[in-house]
């Protein structure tokens, strides 16, 4: 049989290792929260897209020389 490495020092080394297992704790806790962040981010983002882009384009159109009036930026030909 495979014999088990242990991965816990021993001996006065114990304290170095706690606050190493502290910073890995601190490290996946800043990691965990980045990632929630950004998927949080890229919903809010996907939505605002969405709802944005034509009053985006119609704006732009309005701003644009010759200025048309919104009937004619609306109307297919």
């Amino acid at each position: 049989m495979s014999s088990k490495i242990m991965l816990k020092p021993k001996g006065k080394n114990t304290k170095r290792a706690a606050a190493a297992d502290e910073e890995d704790g601190a490290v996946v806790v800043v990691g965990k929260f980045v990632k929630e962040w950004g998927t949080w981010t890229a919903k809010k983002a996907k939505v605002i897209t969405h709802y944005g882009f034509i009053p985006l384009v119609i704006i732009i159109g309005m701003n644009s020389e010759p200025k048309p009036s919104l009937s004619q930026l609306l109307s297919p030909v």
